[in-house]
């Protein structure tokens, strides 16, 4: 079994150069690992996690930085799938809605929490039978999984119950709604706690390292040649087994080993909105339904996440972006059911992701399958694709499933149901004693609140960068929400190697801020290279670099089309190279 060096699942700088150090040495004699995953969204986190606690030697390599595809441009909800009851995938809901007691519960239970949602009834008579009975088998299902659900039950409520829920309904919108509960998560954050746990059990995990070919012995796959995108240098990592968990990307990764027996997967592009808690009175978050799917209205701190659309994309899978037409649709639809009509004054940011959607024969992506399938092509590769956000441990789990049976020795189930995160231990006492904590650190009791609800019993390890360094108690400019030694944190602690990753990622300033992000950036930047060893003129680039980013997303959220919309967006290059 591999025995952790980072038993706190540190990935700073230092633990990802000895990261790189045991992945070199694979192609000695004797060193290979039993598995190597590609891709670092949240199934091939959630497989190196499940690998790893099995007592197998596991190395999870990612392309850019962690969850810097789909995985941090979800819609940030841990659910069943309400729709998925009606197309009668029962099985799917019911697996969803295990896994959301599972991290609401135990896995995750400082990222994880229960939401409000209303479901406004339209039509006398009819409509409430039979969407209750909807989701009172929603909640049913919710209960058969051995845990208990994590979240209340439903509730009908009248007209003028709703407008108490949410003021802000147009009185006419609704003959009364049903109130159910499911859950919210910081997509970004839990991949990253996922990758974490895992190094604290032993896996060796890597960002910013692309896989550029497979190696191969006859048919088997016995491994990869990968770039170091932060040097340049090439290396190959020999394994056992490779899981491929590359999400949208799987046909191109597939592809460098066989064109038989392959898994299509199909990119759906989904957009969300942003915009301030106060443009939209309500204690709940809304659910609406749509000619193609539904809509979510969801809290978020201070802010509302408006989505999602459905739509095919077929063009630059790292950058998906928001057309103009896209937000009009979103807008449009809000506004049917509100007093004060939302207009573009009020998006504060806006982010687009895709979904890794198993292709089939129907055109609509709206139809096609949120299952996953896993796959063993060839000797030595295992492909897991589709699935959902709220699945992902179960994707992990099937995954290494399927590698484990082609391993000469046995190897004992998964056990990650069982298994918190890092910073769920002690979290609800770490809660508990906010009031002392900051009287103790001399910091604001909401901003101890802030720091659980993103770190959970961890928080104690940023408070430790304040009392070293008070300087980084002060908010970063523009972003009132973070603290500068967030930034710090997330370089030492998360694996943050760029401006981008702790702006995007590790906190939400580039959709929460209204200048998403341009005033904190300088000084992020300065923070991170303290930390980097970043000279002048490679903290100036990093800054140059995001406000281009930053340029080209406006810019492209202003075109009428995803072609146009494409074409702005890929004005910004998507790494910086170092100096």
């Amino acid at each position: 079994m591999s025995v952790s060096p980072h038993p706190s699942g540190n990935l700073g700088p230092a633990a990802r150069e000895s990261n790189l150090k045991v992945l070199q040495a694979t192609s000695e004699p004797g060193k290979e690992l039993d598995i190597l995953i590609v891709g670092g969204g949240v199934v091939g986190a959630g497989a190196s996690l499940d690998a790893v606690t099995r007592g197998l030697t596991v190395g999870l390599v990612e392309a850019n930085d962690w969850a810097a595809g789909t995985s941090s441009r979800s819609s940030k909800l841990i659910h069943g799938g309400l729709r998925y009851l009606e197309m009668l995938d029962f099985a799917l809901v019911q697996e969803a809605l295990q896994e959301r007691g599972l991290l609401i519960q135990r896995i995750a239970p400082h990222l994880v929490r229960p939401v409000p949602f209303l479901y406004p009834l339209t039509k006398r008579f009819v409509e409430r039978p039979y969407v209750g009975a909807g989701i009172l088998l929603y909640d049913t299902l919710g209960l058969t999984s051995g845990n208990s659900r994590g979240v209340p039950m439903h509730k009908h409520l009248t007209r003028r119950g709703t407008l108490r829920a949410a003021p802000s309904l147009k009185d006419d919108a609704m003959i009364g709604s049903i109130r159910y509960y499911d859950a919210q998560v910081d997509d970004a954050r839990l991949v990253a706690n996922i990758i974490r746990t895992a190094a604290s059990y032993g896996a060796h995990t890597v960002n910013q390292t692309k896989v550029i070919d497979f190696l191969r012995e006859g048919e088997r796959v016995v491994g990869a040649k990968v770039k170091n995108q932060e040097n340049g240098e090439e290396f190959e990592i020999r394994a056992k087994q490779v899981i491929n968990a590359t999400g949208v990307w799987t046909d191109e990764t597939q592809a460098m080993v066989t064109d038989r027996g392959q898994l299509k997967v199909r990119a759906s592009k989904g957009i969300h909105l942003v915009v301030p808690r106060d443009r939209f009175q309500s204690t709940v978050g809304l659910i609406l339904r749509t000619e193609k799917s539904v809509l979510f209205v969801i809290p978020w701190g201070r802010h509302w996440i408006i989505g999602t659309t459905d739509t095919d994309w077929k063009l630059d899978k790292a950058h998906p972006a928001a057309t103009s037409a896209d937000i009009d649709y979103l807008l449009e639809h809000v506004n049917k059911v509100v007093k004060r009509p939302l207009t573009r004054e009020d998006v504060e940011g806006v982010y687009a992701g895709l979904r890794p959607l198993l292709a089939g024969e129907n055109d609509s992506t709206a139809k096609l399958s949120r299952e996953h399938v896993v796959a063993h092509p060839v000797p030595g590769l295992v492909v897991v694709a589709g699935g959902k956000f709220t699945t992902y441990r179960v994707m992990g789990k099937d995954a290494v499933d399927e590698a484990g049976r082609a391993l000469d020795e046995k190897v004992p189930e998964s056990c990650t149901e069982t298994i918190p995160l890092l910073g769920a231990g002690g979290y609800k006492a770490a809660w508990n004693r906010r009031n002392r904590t900051a009287d103790e650190s001399g910091i604001h009791v909401a901003r101890v609140e802030h720091l659980l609800n993103r770190y959970g019993s961890m928080a104690q390890e940023v408070l430790d960068l304040v009392a070293e360094n008070p300087g980084l108690a002060e908010p970063l400019p523009g972003a009132d929400d973070y603290l500068g030694a967030e930034v710090v944190y997330a370089t030492t602690h998360e694996g943050a190697l760029h401006l981008n990753d702790v702006l995007t990622r590790r906190t939400r300033i580039s959709i929460e801020a209204w200048d998403r992000g341009v005033s904190a950036a300088p000084v992020a930047a300065r923070l991170m290279g303290d930390v980097l060893g970043w000279s002048e003129t490679q903290v100036d680039n990093e800054v140059a670099h995001y406000l281009a980013r930053v340029e080209a997303e406006r810019l492209s959220q202003q075109q009428p089309d995803d072609v146009t919309a494409d074409a702005a967006r890929l004005g910004a290059p998507g790494i910086v190279p170092l100096t």
